[in-house]
């Protein structure tokens, strides 16, 4: 513990007298160290952490796996309710089961009226999760039926922000859609399953029509493993299950299956690649940092050659000057990893507030205990990564050759060729780094310059939801929105108005369809296709052009024949080389009405800008709008698109004010221009990017900095031979030349290298992106010529530094 004490001390003086090459080294590993810490946070929050319930290994969604005719590449698909009972009754490999889905509520009473996202869970939904209450109670058996379901637990954010953390707030009543509902629990702090924006949870309760329909997929399912029991024997069960109904109910159930996936897989599962890039990216950062302290530290080794050589003179071991050399990198890395929690925490801000609604789990990322061991770890590992070799070549130093010849003259062959495969491998990894970030922003501007099949400049957009049982009929529904496109058209600067039960981007309705003319077949076995409900206006104000026939007109009303629009993909895929306007269908869950194609419009990328196929799409009137087969009418948001002459942002309040004009009570949500809700559609692709393209120029610079620091050492180590070159008449480009050549070899080896590294690390970013091939030539040739060309300029200082030596001065010391 002395000799520790002892080389700790000396450590700390020998830093503290070169203060300009140590705040160097710390900064350069508090950069790597900070930028490991920051990813790690997020993979520790969203991967490693376990989830926040009872034994979450047991817990699995259960889903549908739809016919792979009707929805080819499509492997899980939400659940139906007739379906989900039979599972429930037929199982016995699960404890327990329950079904959820999405809801929207209207709170009144006790302040501003206020849209609420809530789940409608089934009784058992907290019981399979096996949680716990904050306060008071969750649902209990009986609560999820009709006339026993007016109870409502709250998540923790919403009882702060709306009841102000009162802890009597359980027992009391709150009202929501005009009912009253009793406040019976408030969950924890860490309990937001299954959606971080909802603000409380109710009972799902169905109407006896609703629980028989089998043919309506709305919900999710999961379930407890028994004891005993794993994925793979209850996948079997689930799979026997879902051939009996096939063959007891071939007209809803035909070739559709069950899939059981584990909890965390499904919730983990679309970012886990783009996260253990991000961290393998990261720790190539890292490494490039470790190599760059390495060379400094080796060149700082010219001015300690003497002093080592004196104290293995003096009987030093090499292990114990291996030891103490060791002992000042690690102070160093530590030294950095203070500095890195600071980037750290400056990183997981920025990561959570770009990325907080793509994560899972975002509000658990932060620098816990766990992060701040690793960061220590990271940190210790860094120390003896970085000056092993430096420590190793100074140990290993001939004594007597060194003692002889003077403070540093000994010479340090094996030295160069050290600091050279040192400057490789810093190179070798910038280059990886480069290649994923250029195939990044590549793919990036391939989506950016994606065309989405309509036109996103001079729009706003707004999200109306509206409760279940706000409107009666079909029919109120309607009203209410003609209302409301009548009173926007009229707004200043407004040309167009227009709504859409579901925006581009954000999801929607698929449904099985029977076209006139051809074979019946089981609803199991007919195609299905994206279904959108669409107001007149909607095409003119989106620009989506109608290719043949007509748009929506307002005599398409529910009194006369049912009609529709497709796109043009849907014609040629239905009807090729034929006419589709005036073919006729019906769509199965609203049987009741034969609808014709009256005009083909063009083809809207649905679902996502990075989808490679184009979506067969049916757009039905709003104005037809009817009740479903279960009988039961519940009313429904729209989704709100306003073109105007004037800049959209302007636009934005008077649109506010217009909708509560007709109704003061609606809510409001994600007002913004429609350029910068397409813009947001692939933020979690455009911070990928950023993330991987700022490690890379950060890398991009660590490798100049060692190229320049290994060219500066061989500078000052050949003077001598420089200044007899020139005194023998060497001209300047010649010395330029044996400078520049010496930089540059190791960093052409590194190019090499490093361009079939990044052709192997092209594979496990395949997923990651859009429109360019991982081997994309140009990419790779563009990012090989800008680090060549930053090596380059790495060697110009040394280069000029070189030529400056003065020949008659060096042979007057000779």
């Amino acid at each position: 513990m002395t000799r520790a004490i002892q080389d700790l001390k000396y450590g700390l003086r020998v830093l503290r007298k070169n203060p300009g090459f140590s705040i160097v080294a710390v900064l350069v590993l508090a950069l790597g160290i900070g930028a490991n810490t920051a990813i790690f946070s997020v993979v520790n929050a969203v991967l490693l952490r376990p989830l926040p319930f009872e034994d979450p290994s047991r817990i699995v969604h259960v889903w549908h796996v739809p016919p792979p005719k009707q929805f080819p590449g499509m492997t899980r698909f939400s659940v139906s309710a007739a379906n989900y009972t039979d599972w429930q009754r037929e199982n016995h490999v699960f404890d327990k089961m329950a079904i959820f889905s999405g809801a929207s509520m209207n709170l009144t009473g006790g302040g501003k009226p206020e849209f609420v996202r809530a789940a409608s869970v089934s009784s058992d939904f907290f019981a399979v999760l096996g949680t716990k209450p904050l306060l008071g109670r969750t649902f209990v058996q009986g609560e999820d039926q009709l006339g026993h379901d007016h109870e409502v637990v709250l998540t923790y954010t919403f009882w702060k922000s709306r009841f102000g953390g009162d802890r009597s707030i359980v027992g009391r009543q709150i009202t929501m859609n005009g009912e009253p509902y009793a406040v019976v629990g408030v969950m924890g702090p860490e309990f937001t399953y299954p959606d971080w924006e909802q603000k409380l949870w109710k009972p799902l309760a169905w109407t006896p029509k609703e629980a028989a329909v089998r043919g309506e997929h709305h919900s999710i399912v999961m379930a407890r493993l028994r004891q005993g029991v794993d994925i793979k024997q209850a996948q079997a069960e689930m799979s026997a299950i879902s051939d009996r109904l096939a063959r007891q109910y071939p007209e809803d159930d035909k070739d559709w299956g069950a899939l059981v996936v584990p909890l965390r897989e499904d919730i983990v599962g679309d970012v886990r690649p783009a996260l253990l890039v991000l961290l393998g990216a990261v720790a190539f950062v890292l490494l490039i940092a470790c190599a760059n302290v390495a060379n400094l530290l080796l060149a700082r080794a010219l001015a300690r050659n003497k002093e080592i050589a004196i104290r293995s003179a003096l009987g030093a071991s090499r292990t114990r000057l291996l030891q103490q050399l060791l002992v000042e990198t690690v102070i160093l890395a530590l030294a950095g990893g203070l500095a890195g929690l600071v980037v750290a925490k400056f990183g997981i801000d920025l990561i959570v507030h770009v990325l907080g609604q793509q994560l899972p789990r975002s509000t658990e990322i932060t620098l816990d205990g766990t992060v701040l061991a690793f960061t220590l770890i990271i940190s210790l590992l860094t120390g003896i990564v970085a000056g092993l070799v430096p420590a190793w070549r100074l140990s290993k130093a001939n004594v007597n050759e060194t003692l002889k010849q003077g403070m540093g003259r000994a010479g340090d062959s094996g030295g160069n060729r050290t600091r050279a495969a040192l400057v490789v491998c810093e190179v070798a990894l910038s280059l990886m780094l480069l290649a994923g970030a250029g195939l990044m922003i590549r793919s990036l501007w391939n989506l950016r310059g994606s065309n989405p099949g309509f036109d996103p400049h001079g729009t706003v957009t707004a999200s109306l939801p509206i409760p279940g049982k706000k409107y009666k009929s079909p029919q109120e529904e309607i009203n209410y929105w003609d209302r409301l496109l009548g009173r926007l058209r009229a707004l200043p600067g407004v040309e167009s108005a227009g709504v859409v039960d579901d925006l581009p981007f954000n999801g929607g309705s698929h449904q099985p369809i029977a076209i006139e003319g051809r074979p019946v077949v089981p609803m199991s076995e007919q195609p299905e296709v994206d279904v959108r409900v669409i107001s007149t206006g909607y095409l003119r104000t989106m620009h989506i052009p109608v290719l043949r026939g007509r748009d929506f007109t307002e005599s398409d009303g529910a009194e006369h024949p049912g009609v529709i629009l497709i796109s043009q993909a849907m014609a040629q895929r239905f009807w090729p080389g034929e006419d589709a306007v005036g073919k006729r269908l019906t769509l199965t869950f609203a049987p009741g009405k034969i609808r014709e194609v009256v005009g083909i419009i063009g083809d809207v990328k649905l679902d996502g800008l990075d989808q490679p196929d184009k979506n067969s799409a049916i757009y039905v009137p709003l104005a037809q709008l009817e009740v479903p087969p279960s009988g039961e009418w519940h009313s429904f948001g729209l989704d709100l698109v306003v073109r105007t002459s004037t800049p959209p942002g302007d636009l934005l309040p008077a649109v506010t004010n217009g909708i509560h004009e007709i109704d003061p009570e609606q809510a409001v949500l994600h007002t913004m221009t429609m350029e910068a809700f397409t813009d947001e559609s692939i933020s979690q692709q455009r911070f990928n990017m950023l993330l991987l393209a700022t490690f890379a120029g950060l890398a991009l610079v660590l490798a100049a900095m060692g190229i320049y620091s290994v060219l500066s050492y061989a500078v000052r180590r050949r003077v001598r031979e420089i200044g007899i070159r020139m005194a023998l008449g060497a001209q300047l480009r010649d010395v330029l030349r044996l400078v520049v050549f010496e930089g540059m070899k190791p960093a052409l080896v590194g190019l090499g290298i490093g361009v079939i590294g990044a052709l192997l690390i092209g594979r496990v970013m395949a997923s990651l992106v859009f429109g360019v091939k991982t081997t994309d030539p140009a990419t790779f040739a563009s990012v090989s010529a800008l680090l060549a060309g930053v090596a380059l300029l790495a060697t110009a200082v040394p280069a000029y530094r070189a030529t400056r030596v003065d020949p008659m001065r060096t042979l007057r010391d000779e």
